[in-house]
């Protein structure tokens, strides 16, 4: 009899919790949902005197800390190796995976905003992201984030492939 391993199999389960997420994220959310999500973000960003985000025409905040240096920049087709930190606009911690054991996933498995942010992007860079609930999570309430958060992602993109 085999044995399988429980970390593949927990991190495989991870990555399909996070495709079923990201294709249930599909709320679609009014003009005047994301003017008030943008009125939150841009509050929450004013505190931050040092951080310089731009905002994306699907509505993502987004900031290049360190330009990547790698050889291929992520297309839609890349699978990629990142190291991140999630939290909420309240500072609380949901998640997170360090550079001794970050998440590999193909782009098109994980949120919208992820998708977005790391488009482009090539091997070393370290961004930041603000991402509100339509490239998010949406209406889904999470163990750790509550319906139609507002999230913040430290990323490292570690590898693309």
């Amino acid at each position: 009899m085999q044995v399988t391993p429980l970390r593949p199999l927990l991190t495989r389960f991870s990555l399909l919790v996070l495709i079923a997420l990201s294709i249930g994220a599909c709320k679609t959310y009014s003009e005047d949902d994301k003017a008030t999500f943008d009125k939150t973000i841009e509050r929450y960003i004013a505190k931050k005197k040092d951080w310089k985000l731009t905002k994306s025409t699907s509505g993502l905040y987004y900031e290049v800390i360190e330009e990547g240096t790698g050889e291929e920049p992520v297309i839609f087709g890349s699978e990629v190796t990142i190291a991140y930190k999630g939290q909420l606009l309240n500072g609380k911690v949901f998640d997170q995976k360090p550079v001794k054991g970050p998440l590999k996933s193909k782009l098109k498995g994980l949120i919208a905003a992820f998708q977005e942010g790391l488009l482009g992007q090539k091997a070393g860079a370290k961004l930041r992201l603000i991402v509100p609930p339509h490239l998010g999570y949406a209406d889904n309430e999470l163990e750790k984030i509550p319906a139609n958060s507002v999230l913040v992602f430290e990323i490292e993109l570690l590898e693309v492939y």
